[in-house]
């Protein structure tokens, strides 16, 4: 099975007509991975998948634009007749299962067992599901934050999350065949270093040696088309806006 990324949203801080938050389905080596679950992604999932299919969700970070769709998964696999075979597995910066739960006013979070599996990401952290391997890169933004370099058949892909440039990026990203990156800011203010311009991404591109590279994340100071051409600017290899609906085979 060819490994594959669909966008479920790509809208930067909040979502909007027919454009839901960040969020994406990996599909590759017999396994399917929900990646962030940004508002409005859970119903764009279910245009491609059966969500009780899922192997696994994985979260960059506990920024609303990225995690807060679990509320959503929640109530369809709890009381919507979407029955999970077993617990699924959330692969999530610590205090993931704490946040969700204030959602409900719970301040314990035994209640969401049923339905997930809350397992803490680190930088490094690894693991595989089926022939997918999952490996986590902390990133530098201003929460825990991590990309995620996702590998199957000898294909990867790369994808930053929410992050301000740093070596982790590079790190993460280098020799990827698809590099999926945020390109959130016009510019950066008073030394601010939590978000990408495109120059950013596309230097990080570059100097990464990716293959491609894919905008996303695209805050509303910036267009897609402009912030793409941006960054393909500086990265001088094939460029181009992530577009919701989309799948892209690595």
């Amino acid at each position: 099975m060819s490994l594959t990324l669909t966008v479920l949203g790509t809208a930067s801080p909040h979502p909007g007509p027919d454009t839901p938050c960040s969020g994406h389905l990996v599909r590759g080596g017999g396994a399917e991975v929900w990646v962030d679950a940004g508002t409005g992604t859970f119903a764009e999932l279910q245009r491609h998948t059966d969500p009780t299919r899922l192997n696994a969700i994985w979260i960059s970070h506990l920024h609303a634009d990225h995690y807060t769709d679990l509320t959503a998964a929640f109530y369809g696999f709890a009381y919507g007749g979407l029955t999970l075979p077993a617990p699924i597995p959330v692969y999530a910066p610590r205090d993931c299962a704490a946040r969700l739960a204030g959602f409900f006013g719970r301040p314990d979070t035994g209640f969401l067992s049923g339905v997930f599996d809350f397992r803490p990401l680190y930088d490094g952290h690894s693991v595989r599901h089926g022939d997918l391997t999952l490996a986590a890169r902390e990133v530098a933004h201003d929460v825990e934050a991590y990309g995620l370099w996702a590998e199957s058949g000898g294909r990867a892909l790369a994808y930053s999350g929410d992050t301000g440039p740093c070596d982790g990026l590079l790190r993460l990203a280098s020799g990827a065949d698809l590099f999926l990156c945020e390109a959130d800011i016009d510019e950066h203010r008073d030394g601010e270093q939590v978000h990408l311009t495109p120059e950013d991404a596309g230097g990080v591109a570059r100097a990464a040696r990716a293959r491609q590279l894919l905008i996303t994340h695209v805050g509303p100071t910036l267009s897609p088309e402009n912030a793409t051409a941006r960054a393909a600017s500086v990265f001088s290899g094939p460029t181009a806006a992530a577009r919701v609906g989309a799948t892209y085979t690595v």
